[in-house]
C-alpha cells in the first residue's frame, strides 16, 4: 500500500478512536473487520500508531498546533514517526530509519518541516503535563503512593507491555515448553515471580503454534497468574470466580485444582464468558462451569451460599493498572468512574463473601493502582465483617515458593498484608489483591 494511503487509514482510525466511545482494542478490532483489504503489516503500523498517540496525547496534542492539516493527520504523522521510540515496535535502527523513509513518502514538505522541529524539542523543554501523559486527577494519587518513583513509573507506562504466557500444569511442564518454543523459533524466560509462566520476546503468532494449539500456554499477564495462585485452590473442592470474564484466571485455578472439583464462573456478559469456551475446550479441563449471571445478588449466587471453599473476586475496576495495554483508559476514566468502580466493588465483595463456607478463603483483587479501588474497600471490608480474619499475603506466596514474594507485598501494619504489584518494580501490569478466610 502506498504510504499516502497508509497514513490516511491512520489519520481516520486515530478520529475514531479520539472520540472515546468505545474501548480503543474494540474500535481498532471493528475498523479492521470493516476494511479487511488492508495487509498485516498496515494493520500493525495502525495499530501502533494509535496506541503512541494514546500514550503520548498531551505531548501531541501540544506538537499538533504547529502543523497544518487536519489535527488527526497531524496526530497519526507523530504517532506513526515516535512508534519507532517505542521498545518493541520494530527492532534495529535499519528498521526505524526504514519507517521514517516510508513516512516521509507521505508527507509535503510543509509537514516534512514540522515533523523536523517537532524531532528538535527536548524532554527537559516540556511542561510536567506534557512529560507525564497523564489527567491531572490521576498525577496526585500516584505522586502521593510513590514519590520519586512516580517518574520510573512514567517511564513504564509509556512503553508497551510485554507478552507473558501461563503454561497449563495439568498437562506440561514449563522448561519442556520452553524448550519446545525454542525448536519453533521463539524466544522465552521464565517470569520472575510467577512459577507458571514464560515471557516472550517480540509477538510471535500464537495460532501457529502447537503448544498453543493443545492449550500447553494461554496469555495471561504475571501478575495475573499471581493473582489465580493466591486462591491456593485444592483437587475437590467447591470454588468461584466471581468476575471470570474471558477466564484467564479461571483456567489458572482449574489447572492447579487437577480439573477436580467443581469450579464455577459467574460473569454479568454472557459474551465474555462465551470467549471462554473455546480456551476451555484447549485446556482440557472438565470441572468449570460457566454461568451468565444478572448481578452480584442474582439468585444463582444465593442457592450456593455457605457452600463454596474457596472464592475469587476480580472486580470490575478502572483498570488503570493495565494503561500499558490500555492507554485509553486514562482519557476514559475520571473520579467520577472511579467512585462508581468503588460503590461495585464494595458491594460485589460483600455479596460473594455469602458464597463461602466456615474456613473458606476470599480473594479481593483489581487490575487498580488507586488506592480507593484496593486497600480502601479491603479495609472497609474487614471492619465491617469482622467473621472474616485479614490473611497475609506475603506467608501465602512464600508457602506456595513464590520468588522474592516479600518485594510483592505491602501493608499498613506488617508490610505484608496485600499484594501490591507495579509496572516499573516488578515488570507486570499493576495489580492488588487482599486474602481473608471465614471463621
Amino acid at each position: 500500500m502506498h504510504p499516502k494511503a497508509v497514513l490516511d487509514e491512520c489519520s481516520e482510525l486515530v478520529r475514531q478512536v479520539l472520540r472515546f466511545e468505545h474501548p480503543a482494542d474494540a474500535t481498532v478490532s471493528r475498523y479492521f473487520r470493516e476494511n479487511r483489504a488492508l495487509g498485516p503489516r498496515e494493520r500493525a503500523t495502525m495499530a501502533e500508531t494509535v496506541y503512541t498517540v494514546l500514550r503520548n496525547k498531551l505531548l501531541f496534542d501540544h506538537l499538533a498546533p504547529s502543523g497544518s492539516g487536519p489535527k488527526e493527520r497531524r496526530l497519526a504523522i507523530l504517532g506513526f514517526a515516535h512508534s519507532e521510540d517505542e521498545p518493541g515496535a520494530r527492532p534495529g535502527a535499519n528498521a526505524k530509519q526504514g519507517a521514517r523513509d516510508f513516512l516521509a513518502g507521505a508527507l509535503n514538505d510543509q509537514e516534512k518541516h514540522w515533523l523536523a522541529q517537532c524531532d528538535q524539542v527536548q524532554p527537559h523543554d516540556l511542561m510536567e503535563r506534557h512529560r507525564h501523559n497523564l489527567p491531572e486527577w490521576l498525577v496526585q494519587p500516584l505522586r502521593e503512593q510513590l514519590k520519586d518513583e512516580f517518574w520510573p513509573l512514567v517511564d513504564s507506562l509509556s512503553r508497551p507491555a510485554g507478552l507473558d504466557l501461563r503454561v497449563n500444569t495439568m498437562t506440561s511442564k514449563r522448561a519442556e515448553v520452553q524448550a519446545e518454543l525454542a525448536k519453533a523459533g521463539v524466544a522465552a524466560t521464565p517470569t520472575k515471580y510467577s512459577p507458571n509462566g514464560l515471557r516472550i520476546e517480540g509477538k510471535p503468532n500464537l495460532a501457529k503454534l502447537d503448544a498453543f494449539n493443545r492449550g500447553a500456554i494461554e496469555v495471561q499477564d504475571e501478575g495475573s497468574q499471581l493473582l489465580a495462585l493466591l486462591l491456593d485452590a485444592k483437587r475437590g473442592e467447591m470454588v468461584v470466580d466471581f468476575c471470570a470474564g474471558a477466564g484467564g484466571k479461571t483456567l489458572a485455578i482449574g489447572a492447579g485444582m487437577r480439573s477436580t472439583g467443581r469450579l464455577y464462573a459467574f460473569d454479568t456478559s454472557a459474551h465474555r464468558l462465551e470467549s471462554l469456551k473455546p480456551r476451555l475446550a484447549r485446556s482440557g479441563l472438565s470441572n468449570v462451569h460457566p454461568v451468565a449471571i444478572a448481578h452480584e445478588r442474582d439468585d444463582r449466587i444465593k442457592r450456593l451460599a455457605g457452600k463454596m471453599d474457596r472464592v475469587l473476586v476480580d472486580a470490575p475496576c478502572s483498570g488503570l493498572g493495565t494503561l500499558r495495554r490500555n492507554p485509553d483508559l486514562k482519557w476514559r476514566q475520571s473520579p467520577t468512574t472511579v467512585a462508581e468502580f468503588a460503590t461495585l466493588q464494595a458491594a460485589i465483595l460483600q455479596s460473594a463473601s455469602r458464597l463461602l463456607k466456615p474456613g473458606g478463603r476470599l480473594v479481593y483483587a483489581t487490575c487498580s493502582i488507586l488506592p480507593q479501588e484496593n486497600e480502601a474497600i479491603a479495609q472497609a471490608f474487614s471492619a465491617a465483617n469482622t467473621g472474616f480474619t485479614p490473611l497475609e499475603t506475603v506467608d501465602i506466596l512464600t508457602h506456595l515458593k513464590v520468588e522474592h514474594a516479600a518485594s510483592l507485598c505491602t501493608g499498613p501494619i506488617s508490610g505484608g498484608e496485600f499484594l501490591r504489584l507495579w509496572p516499573h518494580r516488578h515488570g507486570t501490569d499493576g495489580f492488588f489483591a487482599a486474602v481473608w478466610q471465614k471463621q
